[in-house]
This record gives structure tokens, C-alpha cells and sequence, in this order.
């Protein structure tokens, strides 16, 4: 859902210097990073085996939602690494899994999802978690330029932590914030935070808002 031009909104200069030359953007979809980069989406080949389509090399490859719906990321990312020239830059996005699934998996939000991602856990909720510092360090002649959370926009007070079932007393409740709602409004953010915190919201499905991970890194000369 256009998370490229989202995530454009709050990059600056430097996130701009990277993207120069000749590039590819995989799984762009209708989104692509510029108007000058390679577009490479199911229609072009399989992302999984890219080097089956692609026969060339990148001063940068980019990549926004993509990594985290191939079969095996971690030999996925070896692939797309070949496409990137000595001296250029691999530029990848994912969700966050702790602000994206919020501590479940498989995805409620996403059933395609096969991987989470977090920057660096020693130990992760989520059977199919993927440290990015492991995977950055994992790929030959790399340098890790910059590794960031981004938030933009999110709420943490209404972020669900995990899969809890309604219990009893919770349920008694959300009936009391519901009968105290059709007196007043001024609950109303209240009633929000209990029922999310048990009814998970996909945040980024809303203008501006950002859960993910952002990584660039660069091939040594």
C-alpha cells in the first residue's frame, strides 16, 4: 500500500545520495523508488531466485515489503547482494515485528508473511524472527551504513503485545466502557487503548504510519 512513498515522506538527503545511478527496485509493485530504477515485481520473475531474470549489476538495489515474503530470506538476500555493484549500496525495508505483528505469527495482518524482522534480539517471540545486524554481517565485503527503527506515526498505547484471549473480567470491562461511553465521549480514547490492546490494529494501514526497519548496506570495493 504505497509503503515506498510513505517511507519517501521522511527520508533526506542522505537516504537520496544512496539512490543514484542505475538501480532495480524489487517488489515495487505500483510504488517504485524512482521513475529511473529497474521495476521488478511477480509479472518480471520470481524475487526468491532473482538471478534467474536478472543478468546485470546495481549501483543500488532497493527493496520495500518484499524480503519478509520470500521462502528463504536469508538466501534470497544473497542473491539480491550479486546484483549490487562494488562501492554500491543494498537498501532494504521491512516490517518491525514487534510493532507489525505485535507478537504473533503467522501474521493477522498479512497471511503471506514467512519471516518477522528485528534489528537484533538474542531471543525473539516469533519462530521465524531474522536479526538484520546477523543478516548484514552474513553477506561478503558488506558494510552496515545505517540501521533504523521507524515509528512514524504509531501509537504505542494502542499496540497489542501478543495473542491474549479476552479473559472475564476483562470482557466486564469493555462493558463498563461501553455503557460509560453512550453517557460521555471523554472515554472514548480510554475504551481504545483496553479493546486494542486485545483486538491488535493494523497501524500502517493508516496515512503516515510506519512500523518497520530500515537498512542500508554497502558492498566494499
Amino acid at each position: 500500500m504505497d509503503e515506498t512513498s510513505k517511507t519517501k515522506s521522511i527520508w533526506t538527503s542522505f537516504e537520496e545520495s544512496i539512490l543514484v545511478g542505475k538501480g532495480i527496485d524489487i517488489g515495487c509493485g505500483p510504488d517504485p523508488v524512482s521513475s529511473n530504477a529497474r521495476k521488478f515485481d511477480i509479472e518480471d520473475g520470481d524475487a526468491n531466485d532473482i538471478l534467474r531474470f536478472v543478468n546485470d549489476t546495481f549501483d543500488f538495489v532497493y527493496s520495500s515489503h518484499c524480503l519478509e515474503h520470500m521462502h528463504n530470506p536469508k538466501n534470497t538476500v544473497q542473491e539480491w547482494w550479486q546484483l549490487v555493484k562494488p562501492g554500491g549500496h543494498l537498501f532494504l525495508i521491512v516490517p518491525d515485528e514487534d510493532l507489525y505483528e505485535q507478537g504473533v505469527f503467522p501474521s493477522r495482518f498479512n497471511a503471506d508473511h514467512k519471516t518477522t524482522f528485528t534489528i537484533s534480539k538474542a531471543q525473539s517471540w516469533s519462530p521465524v524472527s531474522i536479526n538484520i545486524l546477523e543478516l548484514v554481517q552474513s553477506l561478503p565485503q558488506s558494510q552496515l551504513v545505517s540501521v533504523a527503527l521507524q515509528d512514524h506515526g504509531y501509537d504505542r498505547s494502542i499496540q497489542c503485545r501478543g495473542g491474549e484471549k479476552l479473559s472475564m473480567e476483562t470482557r466486564l470491562l469493555l462493558k463498563g466502557y461501553r455503557w460509560l461511553n453512550k453517557l460521555t465521549t471523554i472515554r472514548l480514547q480510554s475504551m481504545e487503548i483496553v479493546r486494542s490492546h486485545f483486538h491488535p490494529v493494523d497501524q500502517t494501514s493508516r496515512p503516515g504510519v510506519l512500523a518497520q526497519i530500515q537498512c542500508i548496506v554497502r558492498k566494499q570495493l
